[in-house]
């Protein structure tokens, strides 16, 4: 069965108001401040009928350029192949000044879900099988005041999460008060990591692990505290404090977390299946990681339903994942995909059907699509 055809489509969904159930915004980090997103779409069609379907953010906040690299640099060279070639189709690809991984992970997740509708089978079975039916999820928050913050971390506890993850801002002592609010308000039952973003200095990341540190709150995780590129920070810092280091945008280039993990430099990888070039690549840094000792969780960058099957075969069939994936899915004002996925006692059901186990519903493509 060959590829016949690539179409990247450009849609934009809005995120149900906080106010909602489940809602998130305006979902606030130090950086920006989300209402609506603008995912990309991945459709490749074949000469037997089958159509697989991939999704990504979109790159540099432009669905244009996004979508001509897809048009004009994968389809040439994905049209006309097997769709069971996806090791060769991804190592064939040599762009040494410019990164086309992300591109190549949303194409890359459409082959995977064309082959398992092919032979009938889950993309979790092709990659070896489910170590479980459900996947446990981390509800993420972005930045509110404390008392407000108290509120949703109460919310998470009744819909039967374990973990919350929340960004930080400029403000570290902002960032510690939030924290120790919700922990207070939720009495310990939940876990909590802390996302800046790369936006602290390497003083402010020390001084809000050991303030909490101090006052007895123990983070899951600080995540990606400071820069991307710098390892001997890094390592410097995990040697001060006893929160546990992670690090998130570093795992996009895997150079960088290879060179963490022999400098010993942290404890968690936050991977993400699309950056890393798709989910062969994803497995290979989770098992680098393992290998060293090092726990595994999964970003989750405003996911679709699309992208949210493919993190959920993954993680199911990759014990080196060994923490609760991000994910934000339920926050949307609608959704892409019949039968959407629903949280239940705070996880995501694996979907069992062949391919990724979904399907995209085209007519809500076209209402959302912002081409």
């Amino acid at each position: 069965m060959s590829v016949t055809d690539v179409t990247a489509i450009p849609i934009e969904m809005g995120v149900k108001p906080l106010e909602e159930d489940l809602g998130l915004a305006p979902y606030v980090s130090n950086h920006d401040e989300v209402e609506s997103v603008t995912r990309m779409l991945v459709r490749v069609d074949t000469n037997e009928d089958v159509t697989g379907w991939g999704e990504m953010l979109v790159g540099m906040k432009s669905a244009a350029v996004t979508k001509a690299v897809i048009d004009d640099v994968i389809a040439p060279e994905l049209v006309g192949r097997d769709v069971g070639e996806i090791r060769d189709f991804v190592d064939s690809f040599y762009y040494p000044y410019v990164k086309v991984r992300p591109f190549l992970g949303a194409v890359e997740t459409a082959l995977w879900d064309a082959l398992g509708k092919q032979v009938g089978l889950p993309v979790h079975q092709l990659l070896g099988g489910k170590t479980c039916d459900r996947v446990p999820i981390a509800t993420c928050l972005g930045i509110l005041d404390p008392e407000e913050s108290r509120i949703y971390a109460r919310r998470a506890v009744e819909y039967g999460f374990s973990t919350l993850k929340t960004k930080a801002g400029p403000d570290w002592r902002e960032d510690v008060a939030r924290i120790r609010a919700m922990h207070e308000e939720v009495d310990g039952q939940l876990e909590f990591r802390l996302d800046p973003n790369q936006g602290w200095s390497f003083e402010d990341a020390v001084r809000v692990a050991t303030r909490l540190e101090e006052e007895g709150i123990l983070l899951q995780y600080l995540e990606q505290p400071v820069r991307i590129d710098t390892y001997g920070t890094y390592a410097s810092f995990r040697n001060r404090v006893r929160t546990p280091v992670a690090v998130n945008e570093d795992t996009y280039f895997p150079r960088n977390l290879r060179f963490l993990l022999q400098a010993d430099a942290i404890d968690v990888a936050v991977v993400d299946l699309v950056p890393a070039g798709g989910i062969l690549a994803v497995r290979e840094q989770v098992a680098m990681a393992a290998n060293a000792g090092v726990s595994v969780s999964h970003h989750c960058g405003f996911d679709l339903g699309v992208k949210t099957a493919a993190m959920l075969h993954t993680v199911a069939s990759t014990p080196g994942i060994n923490l609760p994936p991000d994910s934000v899915y339920y926050g949307w004002d609608d959704y892409v995909i019949d039968d959407p996925f629903e949280v239940e006692d705070g996880a995501l059901p694996v979907p069992d059907g062949p391919g990724l186990g979904v399907t995209v519903d085209e007519e809500q493509i076209e209402r959302y699509r912002t081409d």
